[in-house]
């Protein structure tokens, strides 16, 4: 009886699910809320459980390179290229895009994101960033580069290192009336702006691009490669796209999609 007993609770257990994808992701995917609402459709639709680990772009390539994911969604184009050159990855899609914005307490007046740095450094403006390798990380570098300024030599006065993820960031940002670069998604969702305002927008060179990669079965002997292919191309097809265009908040679209076969 005890056996029997035992037999019928397991046969009563839901199943586990077997096909499953990890997806290393860049954050601010994450915390605009998109994978809440992208996802629940490619799982009812294919059946393939997805897990996801939203750390800065630069984490989350080291982490594929190492084999710990099946794809990559990250926001770093030239890293991205790089690491299907290397081998490590199968052919990159566009997915979607939106912009970075400065936020802060001011409105800054300027011709470009690179005089609007040049302008808070003469100020020694707070200025926050995330220090973490990320793709905001990385772009916020390159608009510094732009402008011809090393910011890192005033570490620790006007300009600090967060060394951690946008939200974080973004809170520090407004607790010390501070300046910062962030996507306009996760600034859209974010519930502490406190005083802060977007200061500087609408650039073409705060435009801000993701792509899909799925991790090379080639470099990766355990990747999920057929599961990681189908969510490439669902995510990249007409169902993905137009989940991803359907994703707004307060009747403003977060991403862009622009995907193309």
């Amino acid at each position: 009886m005890i056996r029997l007993a035992s037999l019928l609770v397991l046969l009563t257990l839901p199943a586990v699910a077997q096909d499953h994808i990890l997806i290393q992701s860049t954050t601010s995917t994450q915390n605009s809320g998109l994978y809440d609402h992208l996802l629940p459709v490619f799982e009812a639709e294919t059946g393939i459980e997805t897990r996801v680990v939203a750390v800065g772009t630069g984490q989350a390539i080291r982490n594929a390179t190492n084999c710990d994911g099946d794809v990559l969604l990250v926001h770093a184009r030239a890293a991205e290229d790089a690491f299907v050159a290397a081998g490590y990855g199968l052919p990159r899609r566009d997915v979607m895009y939106n912009d970075f914005i400065l936020i802060g307490p001011d409105v800054i007046l300027a011709d470009s994101p690179a005089d609007a740095l040049t302008l808070l450094a003469r100020a020694q403006a707070p200025f926050l960033s995330r220090g973490d390798d990320s793709g905001t990380h990385r772009r916020e570098t390159e608009l510094w580069r732009a402008a011809g300024i090393d910011p890192t030599t005033s570490s620790g006065t006007w300009y600090r290192e967060t060394g951690s993820g946008m939200g974080a960031t973004l809170n520090i940002a407004a607790a010390m009336d501070a300046y910062t670069l962030t996507d306009r998604a996760t600034w859209l969702t974010f519930a502490n702006s406190a005083d802060l305002i977007i200061a500087y927008e609408g650039h073409a060179d705060l435009n801000n691009q993701y792509g899909v990669i799925a991790v090379s079965p080639d470099h990766c002997p355990s990747v999920n490669a057929t599961s990681a292919r189908i969510f490439v191309d669902w995510i990249t097809g007409p169902q993905g796209q137009a989940t991803i265009a359907a994703y707004r908040m307060n009747g403003a679209p977060l991403f862009t999609p622009n995907a193309t076969e």
